[in-house]
């Protein structure tokens, strides 16, 4: 007996030696990715079952405060990938030259042309106001009707979401140089703005609010995971701004390899096909089984929104000095 006992302490000695023997890799991504409902956990296990490694998900708030986090630690951050900026972002991120060539061959099937040697997609779709059907019958059908309700919204931070910085790309593309009037319109119906999405979701959830700035595939969730069809994402007439979210290999990353290889995987079905039902958005590459049953029940706009990279980066401080004047009366 004692001589079994000795032989499993060893055992358990030598597995826990190996565990720590196994090359880690560091993905710096947002809070609800990692969160036991997000893909974080499906996709680790995933990963890990062909990499020999220790694949760790480090969350640092949401997407845009992850290039805040980036540009403060510079080369000595511990992070070898950041999963979760999108093409709002990526001028300024490869500004940093931070960032190292993904050199990866895979085709996406995103809506739009993609194409870039720095970062990779891995899911997309579009921004919407989500509402409850059954206390909102008849929502606004654009922000100009928005703004002469008494219909309240919540919003996220543009300067630490990404949903945020959408909201301000959305309104600016749509309205140009009118923006600024469209937010001052939009003062009054705003109850808060949240530092990022999960919390403006979790407040309009507790009735805090008639609608919350998220995604037309938002209503999915509630849809296939609760089976509750009371949700839905309103139509807006001036078109629905397009979010790609994106990875990109850093390129003081002491697991160059690790990180290629994880970027490979990101193309493969095993990623891909988490996406619909974990972070409830459309995959970068469709699936073979496509899309689960419930997703053809979501609005598909009419019209897309999309400011390319560097026009996006070269008007953002100006709507966000708009946005912050008109929020500020």
């Amino acid at each position: 007996m004692k001589t079994s006992i000795l032989a499993l302490g060893f055992a358990t000695v030598a597995t826990m030696a190996a565990a720590q023997d196994k090359p880690v890799l560091t993905v710096l991504t947002y809070d609800s990715f990692t969160a036991e409902w997000g893909p974080g956990p499906a996709i680790e296990q995933a990963f890990e079952a062909g990499c020999a490694c220790d694949l760790q998900f480090v969350a640092a708030g949401d997407g845009a405060a992850l290039l805040a986090r980036i540009q403060m630690e510079g080369a000595a951050s511990d992070a070898d990938i950041v999963l979760g900026l999108d093409t709002n972002l990526t001028t300024a991120a490869a500004a940093t030259g931070l960032f190292a060539p993904h050199g990866q061959g895979w085709t996406n099937t995103l809506p739009v042309t993609f194409d870039d040697p720095v970062f990779l997609p891995y899911d997309w779709g579009w921004f919407a106001f989500v509402h409850d059907k059954t206390k909102l019958a008849t929502p606004p059908k654009s922000f100009e009707e928005l703004a002469a309700s008494e219909v309240k919204i919540i919003i996220q931070d543009p300067r630490s979401s990404t949903p945020g910085l959408g909201l301000l790309m959305w309104v600016k593309a749509a309205y140009g140089d009118r923006a600024g009037a469209i937010w001052e319109g939009l003062a009054d119906n705003i109850v808060t703005v949240t530092p990022g999405w999960s919390e403006a979701y979790g407040l309009f959830l507790e009735g805090e609010a008639d609608m919350v700035l998220s995604y037309t595939t938002s209503p999915a969730y509630h849809l296939i995971a609760e089976e509750d069809a009371t949700k839905a994402a309103a139509p807006f007439t001036e078109g629905h701004y397009l979010q790609v979210e994106v990875a990109g290999k850093l390129a003081a990353t002491d697991q160059p390899e690790l990180a290629d290889a994880f970027l490979a995987f990101m193309g493969t079905e095993a990623f891909q096909a988490v996406i619909p039902t974990t972070n409830w958005m459309y995959p970068a590459v469709t699936p073979a089984a496509g899309l689960p049953a419930g997703f053809e029940t979501l609005i598909t706009p009419v019209t897309s929104l999309l400011l390319p990279p560097d026009e996006a980066a070269a008007l953002r401080d100006g709507a966000l000095a708009e946005w912050q004047a008109a929020l500020a009366r």
